[in-house]
């Protein structure tokens, strides 16, 4: 049996979850998600709580038992708390401005980097002087955001070296030592 589909879905107050024709939408303070579902998989909601079940143990409906399950919890999550992800820029010469949603990035190239960002997730840059540029973003769904901070970090990943490049704060980068002199 799968322990992540068994484990109810605890709603929280100021949240609401509807289910029609294999769609599942939340309703929350910090937004409104939707995920559509297999039709195999059954969502149903008791007051307070919320449970997907399947119909059989066949290998298919095993694995999108937990999948579903885990993307409902999800969104409850994100509209009622919210995701937060930050990055840091580490280099010399690395800056990152914005206005409105369209980030401009100096990493090292030729050229400015400009991403515009989805108007569902909100960003803050933080230059200060002595400390790394970061990059806030914040947004209720969760698979959005995480595919926007693996676009910025695309853009120059960290490299093992001298560590620099645009890392998620608090990611430790696995150094490698580099050449050493011929001793001769």
């Amino acid at each position: 049996m799968s322990r992540i589909g068994k484990l109810p879905i605890n709603i929280p107050t100021g949240v609401s979850i509807s289910v029609e024709n294999n769609t599942v939408t939340v309703k929350g303070p910090k937004g409104e998600l939707k995920q559509e579902i297999n039709p195999s998989i059954s969502v149903e909601v008791d007051g307070g709580i919320c449970s997907v079940t399947r119909p059989n143990d066949e290998r298919q409906n095993r694995a999108m038992h937990g999948l579903y399950r885990s993307l409902i919890n999800n969104m409850v999550i994100g509209v009622s708390e919210g995701y937060k992800k930050e990055l840091e820029l580490v280099g010399v010469g690395y800056r990152v401005s914005n206005q409105g949603n369209v980030l401009e990035f100096a990493l090292g190239f030729t050229h400015n980097i400009f991403l515009g960002l989805p108007k569902e997730i909100k960003v803050e840059t933080k230059m200060e002087r002595n400390q790394n540029p970061l990059v806030i973003l914040e947004s209720c769904d969760k698979q959005l955001i995480g595919q926007v901070c693996a676009k910025i970090r695309s853009f120059r990943k960290p490299e093992p070296y001298k560590g620099k490049g645009v890392k998620f704060v608090g990611e430790i980068i696995r150094r490698k030592a580099g050449k050493t002199a011929a001793a001769k």
